[in-house]
């Protein structure tokens, strides 16, 4: 069934709001999969924060060709009944999210990304993203690192104190 040309640029409008907010978007065929799996995967990624869209690739077209970071990306590669997941909070989730279902479904085949720093990314550099830690990860990992000379410090000024007191109860007790 054809869409009206207002359906039309109401998708656009608000398609190229979502990808001008977007930190990335990671994009698969999903060919094979049925709507109940959809929808699981809709839930997986909006437990994440991650929106799920299915848009005609004519369409992105339009919308990448809107946008001047995406002005002269090529847009070869969107071919095929494509789902696009765009994160706006985290860079990693929107390929953590296709990583993750596609390893339960092989109907669902990462075919690349977008990223507003890098344009177009291909399937490898999605799939690297995805095995990237979270942003909650990373940050607790630096603070951890941050935190490790206090605690050292710490650490080795209570050994000290533990030994003066155990000398101080040994000569008291002699």
């Amino acid at each position: 069934m054809a869409i009206s040309r207002d359906k039309k640029n109401e998708l656009v409008a608000e398609f190229t709001e979502l990808l001008t907010n977007a930190k990335t978007t990671a994009f698969a065929t999903y060919q094979g999969l049925s709507g109940a799996q959809l929808q699981v995967l809709r839930a997986q990624a909006r437990e994440n924060g991650v929106i799920i869209k299915v848009v005609k690739n004519r369409l992105v077209r339009v919308v990448l060709g809107g946008i001047s970071e995406y002005k002269d990306v090529d847009t070869t590669s969107l071919n095929g009944q494509l789902l696009y997941a765009i994160g706006t909070d985290d860079e990693v989730a929107p390929a953590k999210v296709l990583s993750e279902f596609a390893k339960t479904n092989d109907a669902l085949v990462i075919a690349g990304g977008l990223s507003l720093e890098a344009g177009l990314l291909s399937a490898d550099d999605v799939k690297a993203l995805a095995a990237l830690p979270s942003k909650s990860q990373l940050i607790a990992e630096v603070i951890a690192q941050l935190l490790s000379p206090v605690h050292d410090v710490t650490n080795a000024l209570s050994g000290n104190l533990h030994a003066l007191l155990d000398g101080v109860e040994a000569k008291a007790t002699s």
